[in-house]
């Protein structure tokens, strides 16, 4: 399969970096990955207090469009009911060689009342530009911290959410799970959005910028992305701006 989608990333490992060009040929958002059954309860929760119905079952998997993941710093948005979620994102070169990024699967909630699946197409994809190496984070791996922050106009940016991977689904259970729902053996090329954590303040914000950083508390080593939202108003009187 021809990639439609090739990022340029940059793998930091052992204190060097390289240059790495990853095809994006399959792209899928999970959800509802929480370990604690109570945590994807109360993701869920938080959905309905939005009007989004649950999934028919978790965890959940979305396909998204290759052409859909960026590493870009601005994004253009439909409408003003548009969120990112912080997530790790798993970038899969072969069985034995995968890269761990960090990233926000920006989604329209208001679409997203009436299709899941469709609201994960209808904004983009973003991710960090540089990329870890899974084997070097499997003995911290439940211990690194994920955390997110939206800033909206001139306010101070807020902390939005933070939570520890240990609380969700770590890599190699998650790929097991997605590679016994994909109906052929294809591999190289794919990129997995994990899923995310609950929101500290319990309800959605749908903020001009977000930002996410994975950080290891043992190194100190960081990831991070970073965008801003503008939403398509050039046109008047144009319904989906509303």
């Amino acid at each position: 399969m021809h990639p439609l989608n090739t990022l340029a990333l940059t793998v930091e490992s052992d204190g060097r970096t390289a240059p790495l060009l990853f095809p994006v040929r399959r792209v899928i958002n999970a959800g509802y990955v929480g370990r604690n059954r109570q945590a994807v309860e109360a993701h869920i929760e938080e959905l309905r207090r939005e009007g989004i119905p649950p999934p028919p079952s978790v965890p959940a998997l979305f396909p998204v469009t290759a052409d859909n993941v960026t590493t870009a710093e601005r994004i253009e948005v439909l409408g003003r009911e548009t969120s990112g979620e912080a997530e790790y994102v798993l970038f899969v070169q072969s069985p034995d060689e995968i890269y761990v990024g960090v990233g926000s699967d920006h989604t329209d909630r208001a679409l997203e009342r009436d299709s899941l699946g469709k609201s994960k197409q209808i904004c983009k994809n973003v991710v960090s530009r540089q990329v870890w190496r899974y084997d070097d984070l499997q003995p911290d791996w439940d211990d690194l911290v994920l955390q997110s922050w939206v800033r909206s106009g001139g306010a101070e940016e807020v902390l939005y959410q933070q939570g520890t991977l240990g609380s969700i689904l770590p890599p190699g259970e998650l790929l097991d799970f997605v590679f016994s729902r994909m109906q052929d053996p294809g591999r190289e090329g794919l990129v997995v959005y994990s899923g995310t954590i609950p929101l500290l303040g319990g309800h959605m914000i749908a903020a001009d910028q977000f930002r996410t950083e994975l950080r290891n508390p043992r190194t100190g080593r960081r990831l991070w992305c970073s965008y801003r939202c503008e939403i398509l108003e050039f046109l008047k009187g144009s319904e989906d701006t509303e």
